[in-house]
């Protein structure tokens, strides 16, 4: 049984010594005793040796592995356990190259383990509910400087460059005391803002938000209130958008200091893992890894990730 004690990468390598160990816990948070066929979730299943199983109804084995993350991977599962407690539990993130010279592997090997984890940060974010009570919001652009950037991207003026190189714009939301909720949008107009802000905030919740237009309609259904930023009012009694932006800072630090670039593609991904993290601010090192393992069953392949 997991150790709720484990503080360090040492302990975590000393709490599964071996991969039957980490097989053991990952069936106990899977299906804690009952085995549940991953081909027909009603099928009787039948225990083989080698930590395989039958499923009665489709007469296909599979074993904890099958349908997750760790599938159809030649990788031992310690270091896929190094790899998401590296990563849930650094605050700002690991790189591949770090990550990858941490558990001795490719930094391209190092940078698939991470994609395939950021993947299932996402499936944590609202568990269903909406955001209540006093709600910030606020949009943001990540990536490059202009003058960062190649001088043949710089000194193309095509409308196709300047579309593929133009900053991605980020929604965020946060429940004051409570959980963050980000996406990437298209850009920053009411057809991209608003409906997720519906989708994902209460109709009785107080928004508060900065004087950007597309947000000015939020008042038909919502008790909306705006500080004036390009007056230099930052706020003005309750009303201020300083915890998302504080949000954003992490973020951007995190992107811009240790993985320095992320395409278009790949952003929620990032985006997924901050959220991730600032929503279990208050949670201890091994709660973060044990929820990551509960939320493991949402498999991506090579091919999808780099296709496009």
């Amino acid at each position: 049984m997991f150790n709720k004690e484990v503080k360090s990468i040492l302990d975590l390598i000393q709490a599964f010594p071996t991969e039957q160990d980490c097989i053991e816990h990952l069936e106990l948070l899977r299906w804690n005793g009952n085995v549940v066929s991953p081909f027909d979730e009603t099928s009787k299943v039948y225990n083989c040796k080698g930590n395989k199983y039958k499923c009665k109804n489709t007469g296909k084995y599979f074993n904890v592995k099958t349908n997750t993350i760790f599938d159809n991977t030649k990788m031992e599962l310690q270091k896929w356990f190094m790899a998401i407690w590296l990563v849930t539990s650094h605050k700002k993130g690991i790189s591949s190259l770090q990550l990858g010279r941490d558990l001795g592997i490719t930094q391209k090997s190092a940078w698939f383990m991470l994609q395939r984890i950021r993947n299932c940060f996402g499936l944590n974010d609202d568990n269903g509910e909406k955001l209540q009570g006093e709600v910030e919001i606020d949009e943001t652009y990540v990536g490059g400087k202009s003058k960062n950037r190649p001088a043949s991207i710089r000194k193309d003026k095509s409308e196709e460059t300047k579309l593929k190189h133009k900053k991605s714009a980020v929604l965020g939301m946060v429940e004051r005391g409570g959980d963050v909720r980000a996406m990437h949008v298209k850009n920053a107009t009411e057809l991209s803002l608003l409906p997720p802000i519906v989708n994902n905030i209460s109709f009785d919740a107080t928004i508060y938000s900065d004087e950007l237009t597309s947000y000015s309609k939020l008042q038909r259904v919502y008790d909306h209130q705006s500080v004036k930023h390009g007056r230099g009012e930052y706020v003005r009694g309750r009303v201020s958008t300083n915890s998302i932006e504080s949000f954003w800072a992490l973020l951007k630090r995190g992107i811009y200091g240790i993985y320095h670039f992320t395409s278009k593609k790949h952003l929620q991904f990032y985006v997924d893992e901050f959220v991730f993290r600032y929503n279990t601010r208050k949670s201890t090192e091994s709660d973060r890894f044990n929820l990551l393992l509960n939320n493991i069953e949402n498999r991506i392949t090579y091919k999808e990730l780099i296709n496009g």
